[in-house]
């Protein structure tokens, strides 16, 4: 009779299986839950799109009267998104320590995944508050409060996740090694995008690091193993010395 550890996985000769949410499953759902989003306005805005805070104020604060039920809807969806998010983190980081993985990688993951989700979260309610009518010079103070928090405020965290997942899953051969370098390139133009908040300029590096990952994540979820070897395979004694020795000819 097999048994397992509780909270770890279902122990057979074969092999222990992780017990938590498919990974996969997570990402495209908060995959399909942002990009949804960003669907849902630019069709209800015919094409149209989140203002940046450098557009001018009267531009910006004309899309926002015009379009409240886009943003409601957009809000909505963005603010589902940070749910799955948060679950990918927590199972991710549960997983890599179930593989056997004790570094600070680990930690990381779920840190960087806690944080990006946070922050979606409050760049959603910040863009709800945005579709409220009413509003005066509390417009501008939302607007950029909606961006900074859903820019770099979640960019540069999301790529902590991604670096923890990547460097520790490939160090310990669980990833190939082609995400492993991918996911570090991720990662690293989510930490330059931290610059935008001193340099506008390098706000491209938002979208860049913000899509990338969307994908990576993806690829990641499907490949990061969910079972590790068996009983049979953990507990088999390696042979001694003297039993080499006599097994020769």
């Amino acid at each position: 009779m097999s048994s397992s550890s509780p909270g770890t996985g279902a122990d057979t000769e074969h092999g222990q299986r992780h017990r938590g949410p498919s990974l996969l499953g997570l990402a495209l759902v908060f995959a399909g839950l942002f990009i949804g989003s960003l669907v849902v306005v630019a069709a209800m805005t015919h094409g149209a799109h989140f203002p940046s805070p450098l557009e001018p104020i009267a531009a910006s604060n004309a899309f926002f009267a015009d379009n409240r039920d886009a943003l409601r809807f957009g809000a909505f969806l963005q603010f589902g998104a940070s749910v799955p998010l948060a679950i990918f983190a927590a199972t991710a980081s549960s997983r890599l320590r179930f593989l056997g993985i004790e570094a600070a990688g680990t930690l990381i993951t779920l840190v960087g995944g806690t944080l990006a989700s946070s922050m979606g979260a409050f760049s959603a309610l910040a863009q709800w508050s945005l579709a409220q009518p009413d509003l005066g010079t509390e417009t501008r103070v939302l607007h950029l409060l909606a961006f900074s928090t859903g820019g770099p405020g979640y960019v540069v965290p999301f790529g902590l996740l991604v670096a923890g997942v990547a460097v520790t899953g490939g160090l310990s051969r669980k990833l190939p090694k082609w995400v492993m370098w991918s996911g570090l390139f991720v990662a690293i133009a989510a930490e330059l995008s931290s610059l935008s908040i001193a340099f506008p300029s390098a706000m491209y590096l938002l979208p860049l690091a913000r899509f990338a990952g969307l994908v990576w994540l993806v690829v990641a979820g499907a490949l990061l193993p969910s079972t590790r070897a068996g009983r049979a395979n953990r507990e088999a004694p390696e042979p001694t010395l003297a039993a080499l020795e006599g097994a020769a000819p």
